[in-house]
């Protein structure tokens, strides 16, 4: 193996342990001192949900349960939305706005529950500026923690 790979990986899980360990936040509140670049949690009810990473944690964190936030930006909002909605596949061609159910409701009001209910999520988060080692902790606490609303598919 790669030593550097080797090196990546052997941190993976002091990584996690310090993650699940941190204090639980709540995304519209965050602590002054917050880290810059990192990996975050979203968990509900002591059920982990969803990990993503970013180099801007407080942003990011924010941006999924913001009322204003758009569906590409409010990734986590959008698949609780479309489980909501029973929308088990995405396409991605191009359809007229009266046939695009991203655009009418019942999704729409979905989707702002969905941005809601994050904001009641506590958020965990583990400092990582990286961009490596960012992608490998993101990918590990996802299969590690099983959280359901990774999505590693290509699009």
């Amino acid at each position: 193996m790669n030593p550097e790979f080797a090196g990546y990986i052997a941190n993976l899980p002091a990584q996690l342990k310090a993650l699940l360990a941190s204090p639980p936040l709540r995304a519209p509140a965050l602590a002054p001192g917050l880290p810059a670049a990192g990996v975050y949690l979203f968990s509900e009810s002591g059920t982990h949900l969803y990990v993503g990473r970013t180099n801007d944690l407080r942003q990011r964190i924010q941006t999924h349960g913001r009322d204003s936030s758009h569906i590409g930006a409010a990734n986590f909002a959008f698949r609780l939305a479309r489980e909501t909605c029973d929308v088990v596949t995405v396409s991605y061609a191009a359809v007229a706005p009266e046939d695009d159910y991203r655009l009418q409701e019942p999704f729409l009001t979905a989707f702002r529950d969905a941005k809601t209910r994050i904001r009641q999520m506590d958020v965990r988060i583990v400092a990582e500026s990286h961009p490596v080692q960012q992608m490998l902790l993101e990918a590990y606490v996802a299969v590690a923690l099983q959280t359901p609303y990774n999505d590693f598919d290509n699009h």
